[in-house]
């Protein structure tokens, strides 16, 4: 089990100690996003209403930035998060249709 930036997708090593969290300014050693945003939490979830599994959560705009979510806990992966691939995704079925109408 490891820390993963959800950007990057590199590993990144903390000394966890009993109540020592991730602060809100904490960023990646290696690409410099930041760390106590919503993609590594282990409540995100984009399948949802409000893209957390808290339903009192408060509403982030940014799932990407630093916020002040009470509810924050760092996810812990057994491998890095997989490569978000929904626009080249949807660039390829845009590219079918056009295409087919050549």
């Amino acid at each position: 089990m490891a820390y993963f930036c959800y950007k990057c997708r590199n590993e990144i090593e903390f000394i966890v100690k009993v109540g020592i969290k991730v602060g809100r300014l904490d960023t990646c050693v290696h690409c410099g996003a930041d760390m106590h945003a919503c993609k590594n939490c282990r409540f995100y979830d984009p399948s949802l209403h409000n893209q957390c599994r808290i339903p009192e959560a408060d509403f982030i705009r940014d799932r990407e930035a630093a916020n002040f979510c009470h509810h924050f806990e760092i996810m812990v992966r057994d491998a890095p998060p997989e490569v978000d691939n929904s626009e080249a995704r949807a660039r390829a079925k845009l590219n079918d249709v056009f295409k087919n109408l050549k």
